[in-house]
């Protein structure tokens, strides 16, 4: 059996587990050491650090401090890993906890994150999602049920101080465009809510200053939420600093392409067995800015999918050239209607396209003005018949379970 190299304790603080942290910065000293061609296990809590309970209220999703997420497993070493190298990263198998059998979906409020959809949808709401085995259901969302692809929603490595620095650069001058935007358009250093792992004292807190926010994607992957890096995957990561310092955490059961309930996909705790291996100079030898990976061979198998295109003309009207966000916005809001019809309450909708298997696509960049994005609905995953048929759409859901809802105070 490999070992287990940083365990969690569901039940303690994050922020009283050394080997956890939640910004990343050069100076966070790693967790544990590795050599190359070790393989061993990580355990994680879920991305908010038990934030989220399994209840019927959605309050917890309505207060949460997003500034304290995410909560990462890690940073990892591995010996004789310099900057310039590619870390190589198998993701052997990974899976929930025996005690923590369970996981949630859920839309922030706009006051406090917001989402993809969070015009259509202001206020919190959340869905219990139990597991069973490979598949899981929903008590508030009855008539669907699917077979999961585990996956970290968050895995990369540490930047470098000038990676960092352009990172904060940057985002700091798109929040100064519009600094009073709700949702703001970025999440700045935020040293109060900052756990920096093993470092203590002034060069903690000379960290946590400028340490970066775990939220976006970046150059050295981090929050990519690509539900295809599953048992089996491979992943090939920049190294910016010496030992590369990899950290994982924010698994999910079961997500849609585009994560696009924000608290999105089946948020879970569970655990990564991985062995990692260097390719020397890797980053020049190939070309890599960003990370790049090879699929897990493991994937649900649904064949029948209905598709729903969007454009990019957004829902007053609006022209916009070849902007694809706009164009799946419009997707997930048509295939939301759709599902509306046969009783389905719109968040019910909307979370089904954040939790199940959902493909997204980018079908059409080149035909001005409007691109074209398709979203793929597995029809398998639903206890009834959704095809468009003659005698129309039959309410098979009848509106007498929902999702807990938790306005604004």
């Amino acid at each position: 059996m490999p070992e287990t190299l940083i365990k969690v304790d569901l039940a303690q603080s994050p922020y009283d587990n050394e080997m956890i942290h939640n910004r990343w910065h050069p100076d966070i000293p790693m967790a544990v050491w590795v050599k190359p061609g070790d393989d061993f296990v990580l355990e994680t809590y879920d991305w908010t650090g038990g934030a989220i309970k399994n209840d019927d209220s959605a309050d917890d999703v309505r207060d949460v401090d997003l500034s304290t997420v995410h909560f990462l497993s890690g940073p990892v070493g591995v010996e004789g890993a310099q900057p310039g190298d590619l870390l190589v990263v198998d993701l052997l198998d990974i899976g929930a906890r025996d005690d923590s059998l369970w996981g949630f979906n859920g839309f922030f409020s706009k006051k406090n994150g917001g989402g993809f959809l969070t015009e259509h949808f202001p206020y919190a709401q959340k869905s219990i999602w139990d597991f069973k085995g490979m598949f899981t259901s929903s008590r508030h969302i009855p008539g669907v049920g699917f077979a999961g692809l585990i996956h970290p929603g968050l895995i990369g490595c540490l930047p470098d101080p000038a990676l960092l620095e352009t990172w904060n650069t940057r985002e700091q001058a798109l929040i100064d465009t519009d600094p009073q935007r709700v949702p703001p358009l970025a999440n700045p250093p935020m040293a109060k809510t900052a756990h920096m792992g093993k470092l203590k004292g002034a060069a903690r807190d000379r960290a946590a200053a400028e340490g970066a926010r775990t939220v976006p994607p970046r150059e050295h992957g981090g929050n990519c939420d690509i539900k295809d890096l599953s048992r089996g995957a491979r992943v090939f990561f920049p190294v910016y600093v010496e030992g590369g310092g990899l950290s994982v955490g924010d698994l999910h059961f079961s997500q849609g392409d585009g994560e696009i309930t924000f608290c999105g996909a089946i948020e879970m705790a569970g655990w990564v067995h991985m062995r990692v291996s260097l390719i020397k100079g890797g980053m020049a030898k190939y070309g890599i800015r960003n990370p790049i990976f090879k699929p897990s061979p493991v994937t649900p198998n649904y064949k029948d999918y209905l598709i729903f295109e969007g454009i990019s003309v957004d829902e007053q009207g609006g022209q916009h050239y070849l902007d694809v966000h706009i164009a799946y916005r419009q997707a997930c809001l048509n295939a939301i209607e759709y599902l509306k019809k046969f009783g389905y309450s719109g968040a019910q909708a909307y979370s089904i396209l954040g939790t199940a298997p959902v493909q997204g696509h980018i079908s059409g960049v080149v035909d001005i003005p409007n691109a074209c994005a398709t979203l793929w609905l597995p029809t398998e995953i639903f206890d009834f018949d959704i095809q468009p048929g003659a005698d129309g759409p039959i309410k098979h859901i009848k509106g007498d379970v929902d999702m807990p809802l938790s306005p604004d105070l």
